[in-house]
């Protein structure tokens, strides 16, 4: 399994936003934790149901999303 493939999209969970394994926890809200400066170690014993790989998948996600050719300002 590579690493991406943590990362799912189903209709039926979340409405379609990218989740962890397919479970009711977004990409986004891991990148928020992360971004309000929790660190892996206080994640994974926080969430016990998050894996190591499934913050590393978070990431690489986001960096992926970030790469995008067309890049627009973003309104709050």
């Amino acid at each position: 399994m590579k690493i991406i493939d943590r990362i799912t999209l189903n209709p039926l969970v979340q409405k379609g936003k990218p989740t962890v394994r397919n479970m009711r926890f977004t990409v986004s809200h891991m990148l928020e934790l992360l971004a309000g400066g929790m660190s892996f170690d206080e994640i994974l014993n926080d969430y016990p149901f998050i894996e190591l790989d499934d913050i590393k998948a978070c990431l690489l996600y986001a960096s992926m999303l970030a790469n995008a050719k067309t890049v627009r300002k973003l309104s709050a």
